[in-house]
C-alpha cells in the first residue's frame, strides 16, 4: 500500500523537490500547498496519511495546522519540517500533536524513512532535536500539563478588552469592527481556549498570561 502525503511548504523550490522525492519512492504525493489558507478543504481534498508540515508559513502557522488538523482528522499523522531547532517552537509542535520533527537539511533518504516511521506510528526526530526533547523533558516534568494557544492578534487584542471588562459594543468601537464580527472572534477564541463562557475565557488569559 502507498503511503499517501500531503505537503504544506512555503518555499516553491523546496515544495516541488520534495514532492518529487515522494513520487520517486514509492509513495505518492496526493498535495502540495504553499500555506495553510484553505486547510481543512486541501486535507479532505488529499486525504494523506502523513502530512509534511512548515513550521513557519504564511497566515496560519505550521502548529496552528497541526491543531486543526488533529482536532478534524485525528488519523492524519503530521511530520515537522523546520531550519531551526528552537525548544519553545518544538515544545509548542509536540503539545498541538505533532508525530514528529525533522530539521530541512535531512538527507532525502532520511526523511523518507522519517516519513515511513510517521505513517508506522513512530516519532521520527533529528537526533539533535530527540536531544532536546529528552533534556526538556527532564527539566521540565510538567510539561504534558502544558497547552499551546495561538491567537491572532486580532484575537489577542479583543481578549485583552474583554479582560479589561469590555461590552461587545465597546470592543466593536474600540477595533473598528461590527458587533457580529466580534461575537464571531470571541466564539474562535473561546474555541481555542477550550472553554464556554467569557469569565472562564479570562480566567485561561490570566492565568496562562495570554494577554
Amino acid at each position: 500500500m502507498e503511503i499517501k502525503v500531503a505537503i504544506f511548504e512555503d518555499n516553491k523550490k523546496l515544495r516541488e523537490s520534495l514532492k518529487e522525492l515522494i513520487n520517486t519512492a514509492g509513495m505518492v504525493c496526493t498535495g502540495a500547498f504553499p500555506d495553510a489558507a484553505n486547510l481543512i478543504r486541501n486535507i479532505t481534498f488529499s486525504m494523506p496519511d502523513v502530512v509534511l508540515m512548515d513550521i513557519h508559513m504564511p497566515g496560519i502557522s505550521g502548529i496552528e495546522a497541526v491543531q486543526i488538523i488533529k482536532e478534524k482528522f485525528p488519523a492524519v499523522r503530521i511530520l515537522m519540517q523546520t531550519v531551526f531547532e528552537d525548544d519553545d517552537k518544538i515544545f509548542a509542535a509536540i503539545c498541538a500533536g505533532a508525530s514528529g520533527y525533522m530539521l530541512k537539511k535531512t538527507t532525502p533518504q532520511k526523511m523518507l524513512e522519517a516519513v515511513e516511521e510517521t505513517y508506522q506510528g513512530g516519532a521520527a526526530m533529528s537526533p539533535s532535536v530527540a536531544g532536546k526533547v529528552l533534556q526538556m523533558f527532564r527539566s521540565q516534568s510538567s510539561i504534558a500539563k502544558h497547552e499551546f494557544i495561538q491567537l491572532s492578534e486580532r484575537e489577542k487584542e479583543i481578549l485583552g478588552l474583554l479582560v479589561n471588562g469590555k461590552s461587545y459594543k465597546a470592543i466593536a468601537a474600540a477595533c473598528f469592527i461590527s458587533a457580529d464580527t466580534v461575537s464571531t472572534h470571541v466564539r474562535h477564541i473561546y474555541e481555542k481556549l477550550h472553554v464556554h463562557s467569557k469569565s472562564e475565557a479570562v480566567a485561561k488569559a490570566i492565568k496562562q498570561k495570554l494577554v
